[in-house]
């Protein structure tokens, strides 16, 4: 009923970021690469997170 007041996980804030840094890169591979390559390599730093957590 009110799942708007409950917690996410840390395991779902990083899955949120991670979901955030690929659609921003995706936006930015349009107008500069070289953005996009960094954004993509810091999601790629949570992915990795996201699998230190998962096991």
């Amino acid at each position: 009923m009110f799942s708007f007041l409950k917690k996410k996980s840390p395991l779902e804030q990083l899955e949120q970021k991670y979901k955030a840094l690929l659609q921003e890169a995706h936006q930015l591979s349009t107008s500069n690469r070289s953005k996009s390559d960094a954004k993509i390599a810091e999601a790629e730093q949570v992915a990795l997170e996201i699998e230190k957590l998962k096991h």
